[in-house]
């Protein structure tokens, strides 16, 4: 019989199962070269963060990202991104910043520093008006014609939306199309189904993790907990917008009354000095006293013509 897998792997609480599970390093090794392919490969890494059960359940709102370590002291941070938040390129700067700075002790000399590596996985376009279509987008220290001047700070992005998604038939190429195919199709497949399409044996693991999440009662709750809060996060953010929306439509049929106010009373006003054979004041000048002003120079001008009748 198959079974569907019901588990969506862009879900952080996933996510960090499958990619910063401490028991299953070999998982995050293959996806690490995959991203990146470096040239001195990684073979070992270690999980700095895994993830903490107590603080997850005190924090539905954490970000359960991945910090991991390699044999050359490189250090690795991977997160996923389903919504997009403001100054989000900031942060995740801010984040592979934080730990290349925080690799130095008192004492310690600044060649003793190694690289930090941000990857950010988002099911949004981080980009869209970018004009590269690539999905795959990695940034360095460089000028602007290209010349490195450190490659201490590496940030990569992998925009999802961009993806093409696979037809039946499509063969599934290379490591990263495959890490690609997996946080794309996983959910709503078969497990046989993944299984025949992602042929390297680390994706037996990573599919496992999934089959696990989703039959553990316990992890399955955590993943939809997770979830939830992450849609009411969205809901209160939408809410948060239409309001603000609201009240700018409020304000600015308010300021468009008030405009039509201060136009119709300098009118009247230039009518008024047209009949007592005055200088007519200019409309801009006149549009830019307050209503206020504008009623008291009416009533001055109809008590000057009232008494040049009188």
């Amino acid at each position: 019989m198959s079974h569907i897998i019901e588990i969506d792997p862009t879900v952080d609480y996933a996510c960090k199962q499958v990619l910063g599970n401490p028991l299953l390093p070999e998982i995050t090794i293959h996806f690490l070269n995959a991203v990146l392919t470096p040239e001195s490969l990684i073979t070992e890494v270690e999980i700095l963060n895994p993830i903490n059960e107590q603080k997850f359940e005190s924090d539905k709102l954490s970000i359960l990202d991945i910090r991991a370590i390699d044999q050359l002291g490189r250090i690795f941070n991977v997160e996923v991104q389903r919504t997009k938040t403001t100054g989000l390129s900031k942060r995740i700067t801010y984040y592979s910043a934080g730990n290349f700075v925080d690799q130095l002790e008192q004492g310690d000399g600044y060649e003793q520093l190694r690289p930090s590596i941000g990857i950010c996985i988002l099911t949004v376009d981080l980009f869209p008006h970018f004009e590269r279509p690539a999905y795959h987008n990695s940034f360095r220290m460089r000028t602007v014609d290209g010349f490195e001047f450190t490659d201490s700070l590496e940030i990569h992005t992998i925009e999802l939306s961009k993806v093409t998604r696979a037809k039946d038939n499509w063969q599934v190429r290379g490591p990263l199309e495959q890490w690609i195919h997996f946080f794309l199709e996983a959910k709503g497949s078969t497990m046989e189904g993944l299984r025949e399409r992602l042929v390297d044996p680390v994706f037996e693991k990573a599919i496992g993790v999934l089959e696990m999440i989703q039959k553990t009662p316990e992890q399955r709750r955590q993943y939809e907990d997770r979830l939830r809060a992450e849609r009411d996060e969205k809901a209160r953010l939408q809410a948060a917008i239409e309001e603000g929306e609201a009240r700018g439509e409020a304000r600015g049929k308010a300021e468009g009354k008030a405009e039509g106010k201060s136009e119709e009373k300098a009118s009247t006003i230039r009518l008024l000095q047209g009949l007592l054979m005055q200088e007519l004041a200019s409309i801009a000048d006149l549009q830019a006293q307050s209503l206020e002003e504008l009623d008291r120079r009416i009533a001055d001008l109809q008590l000057q013509l009232r008494n040049r009748i009188g």
